[in-house]
This record gives C-alpha cells, structure tokens and sequence, in this order.
C-alpha cells in the first residue's frame, strides 16, 4: 500500500514524524511531502502567482514552498510513481475545533 503523508505545520513539525511511525506500521512504502514552512490557516488554498519549489529532503521526503493542497497535488502528479492507496495529514500541533476547521489546512 501506497501512503503519502502531508501536513500544514511544515516537514520538520513533530506531528509529521509521528505520522510517519503510525503509517510505516501500515506499509513499508510511505512517501512525505509536505511545506517547507509553517502554512497552518491556509485551508483549501493553492499557489498561483509564485512558482512551487521543491526540494527532495530524504528518501521519499520531499519539501514544497507552497500550501498543503500544492503538496498533495505535487506528490500525486508529480513525484509519487503513482496514485496513493492512502493521503494523511497532520497531526497537527494545535487544535482543530469548532470554526477551526473552515481555515485548517491539516483538514483541508
């Protein structure tokens, strides 16, 4: 099974790793992509007047300057060898309640 892991909280956020110890449980063939930076309240948003920049930090580590969506989207058509069986995002270092959800990019 195919997983790929992203987050709005940037690759380097705890939340991620853990992430990846729980998917790696699950499949042997997890790939991470997630922002560069922080991108938390970014929701649904995509990047369209800055050019993505990607940058390969590990095996199946990749890091995007963009949002959570520009992630998901580079690793699915871009990077992944083909389609994920499987998308997760998070976990996120702060809650995720209430109105939260309308902004979170972990959720979007």
């Amino acid at each position: 099974m195919r997983i790929l892991l992203t987050n709005d909280d940037g690759i380097h956020a705890e939340g991620l790793a853990s992430l990846e110890r729980v998917a790696r449980t699950l499949s042997d063939d997890v790939w991470v992509v997630a922002p560069e930076q922080d991108q938390s309240g970014y929701a649904h948003s995509l990047s369209i007047s800055e050019p993505l920049r990607l940058r390969k930090i590990g095996e199946k580590h990749f890091a995007v300057r963009g949002t959570p969506t520009d992630c998901v989207i580079m690793g699915v058509k871009k990077i992944l060898p083909g389609a994920p069986d499987l998308i997760l995002s998070g976990i996120n270092s702060g809650a995720n309640i209430a109105d939260d959800v309308t902004y979170s990019g972990t959720v979007a």
